[in-house]
């Protein structure tokens, strides 16, 4: 295998000590085969395309082969899931191949997902179905699009064997690509063991990595708990302005690097329901739409929990300085979100008058039922002249709600009172608000047709739609239009 086409592998997580992961080669797979690869991400890493598509680079993507220079590991950590401590869990059905560094010396972890057994397992067999493998590929790289920090995929392969769930299934593997898959649950691992010299380690590991300026602090890891706590605050703000339901926000789902990650009974809303939940497995609602942004901040207490020895040798001044960073959390993200919120509507400042024509435009929508992405799309094409041959309109599969025109004459009261030339603002709003999303319907579609007829071109074409989410072209209609009440998806799965 040639080592100038390969992934140029720089490996930093492996010299760690090794109570940190298990060095664990993917288990090989029978018949592999490609269903798609990522080329504008290859690129980006420096991986050859022509590698990539070769007999070899299929072989390293379904853990056949390993490249030069890669050092498999399954990873350990612990966690809170769904409010309940696991204190031993770990990457159970991937292992990270290595790191590579991209274009712009950014460092990246390559992991092969659905790749075999692995010594945190739990009994499971370390593989996945089809299907997940799908979602992922597309919400990911979706989210990608919209410009929310996430995780990405880089390839999909089927394995030629079958998975078995609650039936037999065909088997795919993942190539995932993040900045890191450090958790807030890693840390817990660590601090519930007191092993503090390994959380000292892994601070100055992720510092280094992910937060460089933190390192010149005065306090170095109170600086590392806040810049964590900010990224969390505009990701989740990020989630929240774009209707996206995580579904599993457990400790160990939450990267300290601030990327979104394992997309498993994700979705995305299409009537607006502040309570909405989608997983299968959230009876309670513990992680419904609404409490998202209190549940990172429950994990990220956590978080400062693990790092306490850390903020300060005094321990009421390290309780003093995580429980202030912790309490920072809300304003940061409030500020986030209102920010967000406000530009979706085109209005110039934040300020009470914005956040509440948002507070009022969410209640209307919620009593009128409206889907949550067209209705802020459509005041995009309502805030200025009319949408060019270049930007259509989407007046012919959605239009709001008689009810909303209330609202409507309130908003368009604030516009005018506000200077700047309408057609730069409808400009900015129509680049902010998508018509494009993973609608469920959508995805449970191309997963049923790859799954049960092999046919993978549905998978392709959504994909393909989902990399522009801003540009509408009535060609393209079926994939804005909201579900009709027969192809509506009430619960998401993970699949694992």
């Amino acid at each position: 295998m040639s080592q100038v086409s390969t992934p140029k592998f720089d490996n930093s997580y492996v010299r760690l000590p090794e109570r940190f992961y298990t060095r664990q080669a993917p288990e090989p797979v029978r018949a592999p085969g490609m269903i798609r690869i990522n080329e504008a991400l290859a690129r980006q890493l420096g991986i050859s395309l022509e590698w990539l598509n070769s007999a070899e680079g299929l072989q390293v993507l379904a853990g056949n082969q390993l490249a030069p220079g890669s050092e498999p590991i399954a990873t350990v950590y612990a966690a809170h899931q769904f409010g309940g401590w696991n204190p031993r869990l770990g990457d159970g059905r991937a292992v990270l191949l290595g790191e590579v560094v991209d274009s712009r010396g950014r460092r990246f972890d390559v992991q092969l997902k659905g790749s075999g057994r692995t010594p945190y397992s739990r009994g499971g067999d370390g593989r996945s179905p089809l299907g997940p493998v799908l979602r992922e590929y597309i919400v990911s790289e979706a989210m990608a699009a919209l410009g929310v920090p996430t995780s990405r995929s880089l390839a999909a392969v089927t394995t030629g064997e079958k998975v078995r769930r609650e039936r037999s299934l065909p088997g795919a593997i993942l190539t995932r690509v993040s900045s890191s898959h450090i958790r807030i649950g890693t840390f817990q691992y660590f601090a519930s063991r007191d092993d503090q010299e390994a959380v000292h380690i892994l601070a100055d590991h992720v510092i280094k990595r992910h937060y460089p300026a933190a390192a010149k602090a005065e306090r170095p890891y109170v600086a590392l708990l806040q810049a964590v706590i900010a990224r969390q605050a505009n990701l989740v703000a990020d989630w929240q302005q774009l209707g996206f339901i995580h579904g599993v926000m457990n400790t160990d789902n939450m990267l300290v690097s601030g990327d979104t990650v394992d997309y498993g009974p994700c979705a995305f809303m299409d009537a607006y329901h502040p309570d909405k939940v989608f997983s299968s497995i959230d009876e309670g609602g513990r992680y419904a739409y609404s409490n998202q942004p209190g549940i990172a901040q429950w994990n990220l207490a956590w978080l400062a929990r693990a790092l306490l020895p850390l903020l300060d040798e005094d321990e009421d001044a390290a309780v003093q300085a995580g429980q202030q960073a912790i309490d920072a959390y809300e304003k940061q993200y409030l500020d986030a979100y209102n920010d967000l919120m406000r530009r979706k509507l085109g209005l110039a400042r934040t300020n009470e008058k914005s956040i509440t024509l948002v507070t009022e435009l969410l209640q209307a929508m919620h009593e009128a039922g409206a889907d949550y992405t067209l209705t802020f799309r459509r005041l995009a094409e309502l805030a200025g002249p009319t949408p060019g041959p270049e930007q259509a309109s989407i007046a012919g599969i959605f239009e709001l709600p008689d009810t909303l025109q209330p609202w409507l004459e309130k908003w368009r009261a604030q516009l005018a009172a506000e200077a700047g030339p309408a057609a730069e603002r409808q400009r900015q709003m129509l680049a902010l608000n998508p018509v494009f999303i993973p609608r469920n319907h959508l995805v449970e579609e191309i997963i049923r047709a790859a799954t049960d007829k092999d046919d993978f071109e549905p998978f392709h074409q959504l994909v393909e739609r989902l990399a522009m989410p801003c540009r509408y072209d009535e060609k393209d209609a079926r994939y804005a239009t909201p579900p009709r009440p027969e192809q509506m998806v009430a619960r998401t799965f993970c699949g694992t």
